[in-house]
């Protein structure tokens, strides 16, 4: 049904301070009582109306805790938590303020977008704009008068910034309100603190990284002095992980905000980013993070009372038990959108203990190549493609098929989408393509056993994982995106082939990953759609592209049988050109009509009905095949169930782009079966 679009990854929404919902245990004995028969919203709310600066701090801890139990979040909205906890944004007491922000953060991270929108909804943004305004006046005056208080006032901002990042992520009312406030100033003050306060300019980076991304309204705005702040950090040289990590969400900043660059600097302002983001990929994880495990062993052994130190400061936060649920995947939450289940990745470094420096910096290192690889897709990605930049008419399709004919075939490929000059030339400069083929690679042994020994480390078992598929898919992109030399050739691209087919096949069996999954279905479809177009040999035999293709139809998420069927048709089309293939055509039709007639998507079925277009246009080997197979009566009988299903399913299951195609192919098959009944006859 076309090209597989490069799409654009939105920053993820980080839970930064709240466990995710399901990664929540039963943080002490206490926390039991707290069912849906005693909510303890009610009490809990009360205290924060007391006269004690302590028992109001204790109440917003409190609530910061047990909301992180979202069947909780319902028994405190219904009663009005927000307004309430808003005034302790600005109480007199900075750690009433920290401890109420905090509250307020995890509510909005693990409520999600729903009760994002209910919290900007119940003016949130009022008191939070005026707290960011006091404590980013107050880090001066601060600083000048002693430490603690310079450092409880960041503390302040820290969890203001991260609400803020939160908000923004999942309310557009918020993102307005975040343009016309002047908001913008504030968190670029906050990320001027990396000299002095890491933490806090992470988090602002990340506020940043989210609130540039497709934000008109902020980039006619934007002035030199807010891009020099964000290319100064660029500048940085201290090469410990939190300032890789840095670099690299001010690297997205500025590639968000490449439209407000003058024209004059755009070449060399890409050539930062790429520059940044390549230093980022050339660390090597599988080497540094059983460094930094030994590291930690050391630092434990010099110091024998280290683990008492570090259960205490884990503050009740079930650091461990969070980590321990890697042990049954830590699959984030899900939504659904299109059919497809979109991840929603947690980052939860700032919720570690402050003496855990070496798990800080591996899970920064992890976050930052994620990142990095992250931003490298978007740059793949043109801001507002038309239909005709990324799909092509149907390879069976007539000369009088109307300008609405969006599928593509294996004999009629588009040619890549175009990238700019400067970015190609960057991309190339600091040789991305071979480092995101490297970063495919699974995660090595040794950091995987490293991290495996001890619990407070597993969690960056998924990471190293996370970042493998995103590489996967940051490959996929740039076969989208790059032609055959660009790539390094035929040669190359075999290597690439060779590759893919080690990762997939290399094992007893298929990995069932479904987010692995997702990412190497698609590099291989475009990888072989280039192949294909190039007559290039590849190295899959037509058994292993079957068996994957088998694996593929079983997985739940629809863009992984998407892409596998249309294998199955690049395959097929490619076969078809060869004597002999005949009984080999027939396994992969078979193949086809299964899914054309029993996946329960309308797209898939679709897919397989193209991939079948193609793989049997035109040749003897195909004739021979799709009369062993009885293809014509088989689509004969398909036809008005694939209609029925159309009128009965379409409207509001389906986008308009999708029932677009979802015509054509409608009008295609009909074609086709005429193209049959042609052969039949000679």
């Amino acid at each position: 049904m076309g090209k597989s679009k490069t799409t654009k990854f939105k920053r993820p929404q980080f839970n930064a301070v709240g466990l995710p919902t399901n990664a929540v245990k039963e943080v002490d004995a206490d926390e039991e009582e707290y069912g849906d028969d005693s909510s303890p919203a009610a009490e809990l709310l009360e205290k924060l109306q007391s006269p004690s600066a302590d028992v109001r701090e204790f109440a917003c801890a409190s609530i910061s805790r047990v909301v992180q139990q979202s069947q909780t979040i319902p028994g405190f909205l219904q009663r009005d938590a927000v307004r309430r906890l808003g005034p302790m944004l600005l109480d007199s007491s900075l750690a009433v303020r920290e401890t109420a922000a905090g509250a307020l953060r995890n509510l909005s991270a693990c409520g999600g977008q729903e009760v994002c929108e209910d919290m900007v909804k119940h003016d949130v943004m009022t008191p939070l704009t005026a707290l960011l305004r006091e404590s980013c006046a107050g880090f001066e005056g601060a600083a000048v008068t002693m430490k603690d208080q310079k450092n409880a006032v960041e503390d302040v901002a820290n969890e203001a910034v991260n609400l803020l990042w939160n908000l923004c992520e999942n309310s557009s009312q918020s993102l307005s309100v975040f343009n016309k406030a002047g908001l913008l100033d504030l968190v670029v003050q906050c990320l001027e603190r990396h000299p002095h306060n890491m933490e806090l300019a992470i988090s602002a980076a990340h506020c940043l990284h989210t609130v540039t991304e497709d934000n008109p309204e902020l980039l006619c705005s934007m002035n030199a002095a807010v891009l020099g702040v964000v290319e100064n950090v660029l500048l940085t040289s201290q090469s410990d992980m939190a300032h890789t990590l840095l670099r690299t969400m001010a690297a997205g900043t500025l590639w968000n905000l490449k439209g407000s660059v003058p024209a004059a600097r755009q070449a060399q302002t890409i050539n930062a980013v790429v520059a940044t983001l390549s230093r980022c990929l050339d660390l090597d994880a599988g080497t540094l993070i059983p460094e930094l495990r030994q590291a930690e062993e050391a630092r434990h052994r010099n110091t024998p009372s280290a683990a008492d130190i570090e259960d205490q400061a884990s503050g009740g936060l079930a650091v461990e038990e969070m980590d321990n649920e890697e042990e049954e995947e830590e699959e984030a939450p899900k939504h659904k959108r299109n059919g497809k289940a979109a991840r929603v990745d947690n980052d939860f470094s700032d919720l570690l203990p402050r003496d855990k420096e070496e798990l800080r910096e591996a899970t920064a290192l992890l976050t930052a190549q994620q990142t990095s690889l992250e931003i490298i897709v978007n740059m793949c990605c043109s801001d507002d493609p038309s239909d005709d930049e990324w799909e092509e008419e149907s390879s069976s399709d007539e000369s009088d098929m109307g300008p609405d004919g969006l599928c593509d075939g294996v004999s009629n490929l588009m040619s890549p989408l175009c990238l700019s000059a400067e970015v190609h030339g960057a991309l190339m400069n600091h040789s991305i393509p071979e480092k995101v083929l490297k970063k495919t690679e699974f995660p090595r042994g040794e950091a995987m056993d490293a991290c495996h020994q001890t619990a407070s480390w597993r969690g960056l078992k998924k990471k190293m994982q996370r970042v493998q598929s995103r590489a996967l898919t940051c490959l996929h992109s740039i076969l989208s995106t790059m032609d055959v030399e660009s790539l390094g050739g035929p040669a190359a691209l075999q290597g690439a082939a060779q590759h893919l087919s080690t990762l997939v096949f290399g094992a007893a069996e298929i990995p069932k990953d479904e987010e692995f999954l997702e990412a190497v279905i698609s590099a291989m479809r475009s990888l072989l759609q280039m192949i294909a177009s190039k007559n290039i040999s590849q190295c899959m035999t037509p058994q292993q592209l079957m068996s994957l293709s088998e694996a593929a139809t079983r997985c739940d998420v629809v863009s992984v049988r998407v892409n596998a069927v249309a294998i199955l048709g690049i395959t097929g089309s490619t076969l078809a050109k060869e004597k002999g293939t005949a009984e080999t055509l027939q396994m992969i039709g078979n193949a086809l009509l299964q899914v054309a007639t029993r996946d329960a998507n309308l797209v898939v079925n679709g897919e397989a009905l193209d991939a079948l277009f193609d793989v049997f246009a035109d040749g003897d080997e195909a004739e021979t095949a799709a009369k062993n197979i009885q293809l014509l009566p088989a689509l004969k009988a398909l036809q008005p169930v694939f209609k029925a299903k159309i009128r009965k399913e379409g409207r509001g299951k389906y986008s308009a782009q999708e029932l677009c195609v979802l015509d054509n192919i409608k009008v295609n098959l009909r074609r086709f079966i005429g193209y049959l009944e042609k052969v039949v006859k000679k």
